[in-house]
């Protein structure tokens, strides 16, 4: 059976002393039934005198088997609060014991044109950042064609890559007009990543190809093949591109002037240099120059004269720690508030209900006293030792923890040694609550075990209670057997007792027989 608090025990006490007071009144009044039968008054109440027999026999053991269930399912219940209020706390910790909270940083620029962002991996630090061209998708167009011509180029084979990716089409009289050819583009499925139009203008119809892909190596190329002749409009479409040279200033991506397309956005590379180090990128998107931090260029940020930089900074995001400490605190104090409810005591309250479900429970109050030992212990990591007091959040006296902003954001932001000793991935604070609270929260662990033997003893009561139902059933349909006889036969013998005091009369009275004499 499960621990019982004595609240709990108290309570569970006068209800069985209750039910079967109740069970003993209602076995007087059966007796009572029995006697009036007996002498004569009436017949008996057969159903009331078997409910109140069976009742006496089984309302204690039924009582006290209700009353374990229930003392069960609310511990039961109380301790999955307790569980989920653990479980919440590890979530709201995870910053403090995963790392994340120590490699928290932002970054900013001191002019327009560049967004950045810094993440996992980031160094806090001031960096020279000059953008002299950002990158871009090539994008030219054919020479013009006129209506007939453009309705059937011809068939033939188009090989048209982007890079180092490549597509083949095949080109029937099915397809063979350019806007058909700009549709077999555009659907197919190896598309190397290009996009196709047409384009009416005042000169007739021209073909425009766009990469979807910048950077100097995403030049597009088109080899014809297999026409059925060296003069059909199909081989109008052929180009080649001359890809840019990062290491030429100025370089750019050119046509083939023969072909007779022409280019109006060049496939380049985004160049800048940060502290004076030169460096490229295919997009605009860059992440491999500064570890950890992500820059996002536009043309806003070109500076035309080489000589106008921006200064990049990345700090520690102190107000995303300040929220991750925060949230810590507010989330230990609901497992405090959870405990102190769960084992709370109202000496006003009446007899039997005066405890809360976990009052006493020596697992809580282990808890409890260890999670108050973590945050109430100082931590050392690499010579420092800090507190959670060091930074602004102390412990109360009634277990809860409060936070100083104002001392904590001065700690974020002037004492980076103590905040890393203090949440240190090894022995910090939020790492000793992950460990602790796991051993509890765990399959297997103390909760789970706990729940487990409540839930066993559920199951005794529930299998005591069916044989106890069984063993009821079975009273009811016996008692109600002999009763029925009984009562059968008091009515004959009562109906001979008032026949033969006719005969022979009775007290006060003379018989049929004395009469006649």
């Amino acid at each position: 059976m499960s621990t019982v608090t004595s609240s709990s025990t108290t309570s569970t006490t006068s209800s069985v002393a209750s039910v079967q007071a109740a069970a003993q009144t209602a076995l007087k009044a059966a007796a009572q039934s029995i006697i009036s039968g007996a002498t004569g008054n009436s017949s008996l109440d057969v159903s009331s005198l078997v409910t109140a027999l069976v009742s006496a026999k089984t309302a204690g053991q039924t009582a006290a088997l209700t009353a374990e269930a229930t003392t069960d399912n609310t511990q039961i219940s109380a301790i999955g609060q307790l569980s989920a209020a653990l479980s919440a706390l590890q979530v709201s910790a995870a910053p403090l014991y995963n790392g994340s909270m120590l490699t928290s940083f932002t970054a900013t620029t001191s002019g327009s044109g560049i967004t950045a962002t810094a993440g996992s991996g980031a160094v806090a630090g001031t960096y020279s950042l000059d953008v002299t061209q950002i990158a871009s998708a090539q994008s030219i167009t054919s020479a013009a064609f006129n209506t007939t011509t453009a309705a059937g180029l011809g068939t033939g084979t188009l090989n048209v890559s982007v890079g180092s990716k490549s597509m083949s089409l095949n080109i029937t009289s099915a397809n063979d007009s350019l806007s058909g050819i700009a549709a077999a583009i555009n659907s197919s499925d190896s598309n190397p990543g290009i996009s196709a139009a047409v384009v009416t203008g005042s000169d007739g119809q021209h073909l425009v190809l766009s990469s979807t892909s910048t950077g100097a190596s995403n030049t597009i190329n088109i080899t014809v093949s297999g026409t059925t002749s060296t003069t059909s409009a199909l081989n109008q479409l052929a180009v080649t591109t001359t890809a840019a040279s990062d290491a030429t200033s100025g370089s750019t991506s050119t046509v083939s002037s023969s072909s007779g397309w022409t280019q109006s956005s060049a496939a380049l590379d985004a160049e800048f240099t940060v502290n004076g180090t030169a460096a490229t990128s295919s997009t605009n998107t860059v992440t491999s120059v500064l570890s950890g931090v992500t820059l996002n260029l536009t043309s806003a940020a070109v500076d035309s004269t080489g000589k106008s930089p921006q200064t990049l900074t990345v700090a520690a995001n102190t107000t995303q720690q300040a929220t991750d400490v925060e949230n810590f605190v507010s989330a230990y104090n609901t497992v405090e508030s959870t405990i102190s409810s769960l084992t709370s005591f109202n000496s006003s309250a009446a007899a039997g209900s005066q405890g809360g479900p976990l009052l006493g429970d020596s697992m809580v109050n282990m808890i409890r006293q260890a999670l108050g030992s973590i945050v109430g212990n100082s931590v050392s990591s690499s010579g420092v030792t800090s507190t959670l007091a060091s930074i602004g959040v102390s412990l109360n006296a009634d277990g809860t923890l409060s936070v100083d902003s104002s001392t904590l954001n001065t700690a974020l932001q002037n004492n980076a040694s103590g905040v890393s000793a203090l949440f240190n991935l090894t022995n910090g604070i939020g790492q000793q609550l992950n460990t602790a609270i796991t051993t509890y929260t765990q399959s297997g662990g103390l909760i789970d075990k706990r729940t487990a033997v409540l839930t066993a003893d559920l199951k005794n009561v529930t299998t005591q209670s069916n044989a106890l139902s069984a063993y009821a059933q079975q009273l009811t349909t016996q008692y109600n057997n002999e009763f029925s006889a009984l009562n059968t036969l008091m009515a004959s013998t009562n109906n001979d007792t008032q026949y033969l005091t006719q005969l022979f009369g009775g007290t006060n009275t003379s018989g049929t027989l004395n009469k006649s004499s």
